[in-house]
């Protein structure tokens, strides 16, 4: 009897020494899944406001719009889960949004149009949400890839659009002293006729 008192006691101790090796094992997966999540977000805020740094160095954006557009990451989970689901819709728009300035900026760069990509920006910048809650995941999904949409330049260079702006100007000018003078010939045939 005292075998088996023995032997169950030792099957009780190993059970639980198991039991404290597979849970103490599955805290730190938890701990190192959760240390990657937050490794992979600081990796993407970071990323991205470097972006907004040097977008306001390239003077393109003004240095009192960085925080609001930095917001942006900032504010993502704000009132959306943790999730790796979520963490890809973060780093997919962060990634938009950069990629667009950039090539906008290059754009803008050959044709001169840095100006206008500043306005654009400042446009953008004012549609932004002010209150945190706002950072919704209807705001990530819909309205910001909208948003960012909106910040495209026209791609012919700013004196080249003037110019044509003026010359089409001119024509409808033209044109329209043309019907004018027609439509004061028809006038005097029906007058005289």
């Amino acid at each position: 009897m005292a075998y088996v008192v023995f032997f169950t006691l030792a099957l009780l101790i190993t059970i639980l020494s198991v039991y404290l090796v597979i849970e103490n094992n599955r805290r730190k997966a938890r701990e190192a899944e959760k240390k990657a999540f937050n490794d992979r977000l600081k990796v993407i805020s970071s990323n991205f406001k470097l972006k907004v740094t040097e977008f306001v160095e390239a003077k393109i954006l003004r240095p009192k719009y960085a925080p609001q557009i930095n917001a942006i990451v900032s504010n993502f989970f704000v009132v959306q889960a943790h999730s790796e689901e979520n963490l890809a819709q973060l780093e997919k728009v962060s990634e938009l949004f950069i990629y667009s300035v950039t090539s906008e900026l290059n754009k803008c760069r050959s044709n001169g149009n840095i100006d206008l990509l500043a306005e654009q920006l400042q446009y953008f910048v004012a549609e932004l949400p002010t209150a945190g809650i706002a950072y919704n995941r209807d705001f990530y999904h819909e309205m910001l890839p909208a948003l960012i949409a909106r910040i495209q330049t026209p791609d012919m260079p700013a004196q080249q659009q003037d110019e044509e702006n003026i010359d089409s100007s001119e024509l409808s000018g033209k044109e329209s002293t043309n019907q004018q003078m027609q439509a004061a010939a028809l006038v005097k045939e029906h007058a005289v006729g």
